[in-house]
């Protein structure tokens, strides 16, 4: 099941199965109204962050990935709204190097709601983001979230 919404980051297309959140994308289209309940929460939440009245997102979510890119899919769900990490400090936490730590960042399913955005490279750059919009995305989400002073 799906549901799709306009956000301030484009339309989004949030997906369900099993009774769990198990993805986010970037779609153009019209709206898709939910059809279940965990849908309908997970519009709601997404709709109360972009409005700044949600910081924590509370809903179950079952992402694909491995189990080291589950270990990173926690370690995100762990950063603070308007915080960042650095691909080192989950590297470090997790003792592995940070390089794949990028890559687990980079195929998370379900962006936003797992805030792959919040984490930077060491120096402080941005690093990448997954999607739509790439960086200029990132950049919106942390600036929504109040972390924009990182970025100066």
């Amino acid at each position: 099941m799906k549901a799709r919404i306009d956000s301030p980051v484009g339309g989004l297309v949030v997906e369900e199965a099993d009774g769990a959140i198990i993805r986010l994308d970037w779609q153009n289209g019209p709206i898709i109204e939910p059809a279940t309940e965990i849908l309908k929460a997970a519009v709601d939440q997404l709709r109360a962050y972009f409005t700044g009245n949600l910081t924590v997102f509370d809903l179950p979510l079952n992402p694909a990935g491995t189990t080291f890119q589950q270990s990173v899919h926690a370690a995100m769900l762990a950063i603070p709204f308007g915080e960042t990490r650095s691909y080192g400090d989950i590297a470090k936490d997790l003792g592995v190097p940070a390089q794949p730590i990028g890559q687990a960042c980079g195929a998370n399913p379900i962006p936003i709601i797992i805030p792959c955005h919040r984490v930077l490279a060491a120096d402080g750059k941005l690093g990448g983001f997954s999607g739509r919009g790439g960086v200029e995305t990132k950049v919106a989400l942390l600036r929504h979230e109040g972390a924009a002073g990182l970025l100066i």
